[in-house]
């Protein structure tokens, strides 16, 4: 088992920057692929970013790609998501997951944090 801790969220000015954290403990963290989802009120949720185990790839949705970048610190068992440019679209609650393959299906990922809000004001 894998506990995933997000933190970071809250509210910001449109154009601002948060930086979100997702802290894992339980098995082996460097173990895992880490993404990123959001999911907004009345929407399904939708992949934002993805790394691979030890942080070598990475990917990323269209609407987030040269805004957002994901990092991890595997001696940290703690994953990142810096959100630079936010938008008033951007606003949701954002889930960190982990799972043995980096891909942008969330059915990829089998244990999940209990997501942490982000708004963005415009």
């Amino acid at each position: 088992q894998v506990q995933l801790v997000e933190s970071g969220g809250g509210l910001v000015q449109a154009g601002g920057s948060l930086r979100l954290s997702c802290a894992a403990s339980g098995r082996t963290f460097s173990y895992y692929a880490v993404g990123w989802f959001r999911q907004a009120p009345g929407k399904e949720r939708e992949f934002v970013a993805a790394i691979n185990s030890d942080g070598g790839s990475t990917t990323y949705a269209d609407a987030v790609k040269g805004r957002f970048t994901i990092s991890r610190d595997n001696a940290k068992n703690t994953a990142y998501l810096q959100m630079n440019s936010l938008k008033a679209e951007d606003t949701a609650t954002y889930y960190c997951a982990a799972g043995r393959l980096m891909r942008t299906g969330s059915n990829s990922y089998n244990y999940w944090g209990q997501g942490t809000q982000v708004t963005v004001s415009s």
